[in-house]
């Protein structure tokens, strides 16, 4: 047997095992985000994790040291999925800020209003952990701070007299439909509300010739 003959059969398991090892940590997430999500993080122990991803322990720990690496992974792939949802509302009408904003709800609203919805996974999390110095709490924090830069630059572009607080409010608003989505229920009156509220929030507090064509509702 030559020498390249023999190594290529190394190469091609080490190719195989990376490729094992990736798609088990997709199920582990696929995992976590559907227990995590529907039942709370710490009502879910990593046994079971494992056992609806269809991998033994050993998988997981492979690739998450700890339950709180697991929880950082699946609230990084949470946050990556609230951007990039947000900047597609946000794509829907360029060089329209005031319509960007109003479309960014209505869609907030559609998503609110599906069954299976359980509210905002990072408000979720702060409410089940309650030291801010958590892995936890920090990936809150990097979601909120996001939504809140991008709404105070779409707020600017809108011609608010105070982005800020304008973007302020409109948070305000965006933590309502998660807390209302819980309570009064999908579809209810209260949540479809919302994006009239954000159109009246806006028009409030950007000069009426900058708003005039941008947030009129859809006939």
């Amino acid at each position: 047997m030559t020498r390249s003959s023999a190594v290529q059969p190394k190469g091609s398991a080490r190719r195989q095992v990376r490729t094992d090892g990736a798609t088990a940590q997709e199920q582990l997430l696929d995992a976590a985000q559907e227990l995590f999500y529907r039942d709370g993080i710490r009502a879910v122990g990593v046994d079971a994790v494992v056992e609806r991803a269809g991998v033994n322990k050993m998988s997981l720990y492979r690739r998450f040291a700890s339950k709180d690496e697991l929880i950082v992974a699946y609230l990084e792939r949470m946050d990556g999925g609230f951007r990039r949802r947000f900047e597609a509302s946000v794509a829907k009408h360029p060089g329209e800020p005031a319509r960007q904003l109003v479309q960014a709800f209505e869609d907030l609203v559609n998503r609110a209003s599906a069954p299976a919805y359980r509210g905002c996974p990072f408000v979720n999390v702060a409410c089940e952990f309650g030291d801010p110095e958590h892995p936890a709490r920090k990936l809150v924090e990097r979601n909120k701070h996001y939504l809140m830069a991008r709404f105070v630059e779409i707020c600017q572009a809108a011609g608010a007299k105070n982005p800020v607080e304008l973007a302020e409010s409109l948070a305000l608003l965006v933590d309502g439909i998660y807390a209302t989505s819980q309570t009064y229920g999908p579809g209810s009156g209260p949540l479809r509300a919302a994006p009239r509220i954000a159109r009246l929030l806006i028009g409030a507090a950007c000069a009426p010739e900058d708003i005039t064509d941008s947030i009129q509702e859809n006939s």
